[in-house]
């Protein structure tokens, strides 16, 4: 198995590519730390990786406030001993994002509090245990749209990732000297109830379907199985990387 006797913390994982991701990871063989706000579809998750034949403990906790953080990674390191990868996972995307000269300064904190913030609180906390064992990976969720610009604009949304891409090359520097390696996935338009949201339309739909060259909207499998090889040391000569998976979106000029 690619992650036998490795611990994983990730974020926002009680539904969606989160959970999909604890199940891939426990599958092949980690230990999981599952995180999330929603307390019932946390322990749904962690206890159907147990039932599964996994091991997996859910902690409740807000990935934006410190002390939620320090909580959850005191429970981890009690429960498994270390934590060998951390997953930042946790993002919103929500439709009152939009240009700057509409947007709220609510919407803003926000967004960053959730998609950048955590981030860094996790980061803050998990590294230090990390640098004691001189191994770990930490795996930034970002985006395609942090890397081009976009004519229906989500600032807040770009901006938080971007953060991502810009953190993840300070912590391969910072901390590839000591054997932990940071890594940022850009994932592209990944048909989930949080990009559905956007789609208005069926015309809605397809002006963004038509702008892929693969044909396809991607499919959670897409970014978890790049997650699994960041997280596995099949990747240990990589960090700082900007891994893009988007069906060619961001290549395509028309």
């Amino acid at each position: 198995m690619r992650l036998q006797d490795k611990v994983a913390l990730i974020t926002g994982s009680a539904g969606g590519m989160g959970k999909a991701a604890a199940e891939l990871f426990a599958r092949e063989g980690a230990s999981i730390i599952v995180t999330d706000v929603v307390a019932g579809a946390g322990e749904e998750t962690a206890r159907g990786i147990r039932e599964a034949g996994g091991k997996a403990i859910f902690v409740k906790a807000d990935v934006s406030k410190e002390e939620d953080v320090k909580q959850l990674v005191a429970h981890g390191i009690d429960a498994f001993g270390s934590i060998d990868v951390l997953y930042n996972n946790a993002g919103i995307m929500p439709t009152d994002d939009g240009g700057v000269t509409v947007l709220s300064e609510a919407v803003w904190d926000r967004i960053m509090d959730v998609n950048l913030k955590s981030a860094f609180f996790c980061a803050k906390h998990v590294v230090p245990h990390m640098l004691e064992k001189r191994k770990g990976s930490i795996i930034n969720v970002a985006s395609f749209v942090a890397l081009m610009g976009c004519t229906v604009p989500q600032d807040a949304y770009t901006a938080s990732k971007g953060g991502m891409l810009s953190l993840t090359k300070s912590f391969a520097i910072q901390y590839g000297p000591h054997g932990v390696r940071c890594n940022a996935i850009c994932p592209g338009p990944i048909e989930t109830p949080l990009l559905r949201v956007l789609w208005t339309s069926e015309e809605a739909r397809n002006l963004r379907l038509n702008r892929i060259p693969m044909g396809r909207f991607g499919e959670i499998n897409d970014i978890i199985y790049m997650a699994l090889y960041l997280a596995s040391d099949e990747s240990s000569w990589t960090t700082g990387a900007w891994l893009v998976v988007d069906g060619g979106i961001s290549s395509n000029y028309f």
